[in-house]
C-alpha cells in the first residue's frame, strides 16, 4: 500500500514541478490542449465517458472476484 502511495505522491510532485515551469514560460493547458485539437470540455466529456464504461464492468468484475478472494483468504493455511 505504501509503495502505490509513494508513486502518486512521487508523480504529485513531479507533476507540480512541470507545471510550475511551464507556467514560466506563459504556457497554460488551454493553449497545449488547443495544439493537440481538444478542448477543456471535450477532455471532461472523455473522462465522463470513460468512467461511465469502467463502473459497471469494474462492479461487475468485483461480483467474481470478492467472493473468490474472500475463500481463498479464509482457507489459507495460517502463516508463521
Amino acid at each position: 500500500m505504501w509503495h502505490v502511495f509513494n508513486i502518486v505522491w512521487k508523480l504529485a510532485v513531479v507533476s507540480t514541478m512541470v507545471g510550475a515551469g511551464l507556467r514560466a514560460f506563459d504556457i497554460t493547458a488551454q493553449e497545449v490542449l488547443a495544439k493537440i485539437g481538444m478542448t477543456p470540455e471535450r477532455v471532461l466529456e472523455l473522462l465522463q465517458q470513460g468512467v461511465e464504461w469502467a463502473l459497471p464492468n469494474m462492479i461487475l468484475g468485483s461480483m467474481i472476484i470478492v467472493p473468490i478472494w474472500c475463500v481463498i483468504f479464509i482457507l489459507r493455511p495460517p502463516r508463521g
